[in-house]
C-alpha cells in the first residue's frame, strides 16, 4: 500500500467511480470504508446489479490475479475476500436492493458449488442477481457433496439447477452432478473458470446450458431450460474413459506424488536440503500437477493440462521459485506412466513447454 489516505467518497454516480476507493478498503481489510463505499454508491444511484457485477466482481476477480502475481499473501487474499462477502451482504440488504428487485416470477432456482469447490463468490453473486430478477433462489453455497445436493433438488423440485466450478480439477465432480440432476428431472447450467472461457467443458459434460457470467446465466434462466429426459452415464459423454487411463492414475496419484518428490530429491541438491514448509508447499506443487494430469485424461483434453503449467510457471515465477523441476517432474511422470498411451501423449504435448521452464544454473 502506498501509505495515502484511504478515501471512503465517491467522485460521481456510476460503478466506475466506486472501484478505486472500494480496491484499497477492500486489500486493506477495512470493512466499515467498504461498506460506506457500498452504500453510498447505492444512495448515488449505482444499481445493486451493476455495483455488483461491475465493481465487486471485478473487484474479486482482480484479488486473484494480484495473489497469483505475489502482490497479495494467502491472508491478505482471505481478508480481502472476506471484507468483499461482507460488502455483498450488506448491498442484499439494503432498501435499495429490494427496491430494485422485480417482481416475483414464478420458479425457484438451486445455486451451488460443486463437491469440492470452496470458490463460492461467483456463485453468490449470481445468487443475489437472481433475486432481483425476481427468483426464489436456493443458495446452497462451497462444496455441497453431491448426493445432499440431488436430496435437496429432489426435495424442492427447481426449475434449474446452476452448478458453479473455478478449478478445473472439480470437473469430474461436476460432471457427476450434472449427470445426477438431470436424473433427477432437473436442467443444469453451468458457470465458472472450469468449464473454460468458451464453456467447452460444460458441453462435453452434457450440461444443458452454460453461461459465461452472471448476467448471461439470468438471461439464460429466464429464457427456461428444457427438462431432460433421456438418463446417461458420465461414461456416455466421455467415451475415451473406456480405457480406464484416468482410474488408474488417479487412484495412484499419492504414490505418483511420492515419487516425484523421492526423485527430485535425489537430483537437485537444493531440494535435498527444504526446511519442511519448503517441502510440504513442493508436494502441494506436485500435487496439482498430477491432478491436473487426471483431469485432463477425463476430459481428453491436454491442453488443460499444458495451461496450468503456463499458470504454475508465471505464478512460481513471480514467487522466485526456480521452475526447472517442472521440466523434470515431466520427465519422471512420463517415465512412471510409460505404459499408459493416453498419458505419455498429454506428458509428451507438454514437455516443450516442461523444457522452456528450465531455469539455466540450477543447482543439482
Amino acid at each position: 500500500m502506498s501509505g495515502e489516505a484511504r478515501t471512503t467518497t465517491l467522485a460521481a454516480p456510476g460503478p466506475a467511480a466506486s472501484t478505486d476507493g472500494l480496491w484499497e478498503a477492500v486489500i486493506g481489510g477495512d470493512q466499515a470504508a467498504a461498506a460506506g463505499l457500498a452504500v453510498a454508491a447505492l444512495e448515488s444511484g449505482v444499481s445493486p446489479e451493476a455495483l455488483l457485477l461491475d465493481v465487486i466482481g471485478p473487484l474479486q476477480a482482480r484479488i486473484g490475479r494480484e495473489w497469483a502475481a505475489n502482490r497479495l499473501t494467502v491472508i491478505q487474499e482471505h481478508a480481502a475476500t472476506a471484507v468483499n462477502d461482507r460488502v455483498v451482504a450488506l448491498v442484499a440488504g439494503h432498501p435499495a436492493f429490494a427496491a430494485a428487485a422485480e417482481p416475483r416470477r414464478p420458479g425457484r432456482i438451486a445455486v451451488a458449488c460443486v463437491d469440492g469447490e470452496w470458490h463460492a463468490f461467483p456463485a453468490r453473486l449470481l445468487a443475489e442477481v437472481l433475486v432481483l430478477r425476481g427468483w426464489q433462489v436456493d443458495y446452497l453455497g462451497a462444496q455441497c457433496p453431491t448426493p445432499h445436493l440431488i436430496a435437496h433438488l429432489h426435495r424442492t423440485a427447481p426449475d434449474a439447477l446452476a452448478l458453479s466450478a473455478s478449478l478445473a480439477t472439480r470437473l469430474p465432480a461436476a460432471h457427476a452432478a450434472v449427470t445426477a440432476a438431470q436424473a433427477a428431472g432437473v436442467p443444469v447450467i453451468a458457470g465458472g473458470a472450469a468449464f473454460g472461457p468458451d464453456g467447452r467443458y460444460a458441453r462435453l459434460l452434457g450440461a444443458d446450458a452454460w453461461a459465461a457470467d452472471a448476467r448471461g446465466a439470468a438471461e439464460r434462466l429466464a429464457r427456461g431450460l428444457q427438462v431432460p429426459t433421456s438418463p446417461h452415464q458420465p461414461v456416455d459423454d466421455l467415451p475415451h474413459l473406456a480405457d480406464q487411463e484416468y482410474t488408474l492414475v488417479a487412484r495412484s496419484s499419492r504414490e505418483l506424488v511420492a515419487a516425484l518428490m523421492a526423485a527430485l530429491e535425489r537430483e537437485f541438491a537444493a531440494v535435498r536440503g527444504y526446511s519442511e514448509l519448503q517441502r510440504a508447499h513442493t508436494l502441494d506443487d506436485l500435487s496439482h500437477i498430477v491432478e491436473y494430469l487426471v483431469v485432463a485424461l477425463y476430459t481428453g483434453d491436454p491442453e488443460l493440462f499444458t495451461a496450468f503449467l503456463h499458470w504454475t510457471e508465471q505464478v512460481l515465477q513471480a514467487r522466485g521459485v526456480p521452475t526447472a523441476f517442472l521440466a523434470f517432474s515431466l520427465g519422471v511422470l512420463r517415465a512412471e506412466l510409460r505404459d499408459l498411451p493416453r498419458s505419455g501423449s498429454i506428458l509428451a504435448a507438454a514437455l516443450p513447454t516442461g523444457a522452456a521452464l528450465v531455469a539455466p544454473g540450477t543447482p543439482s
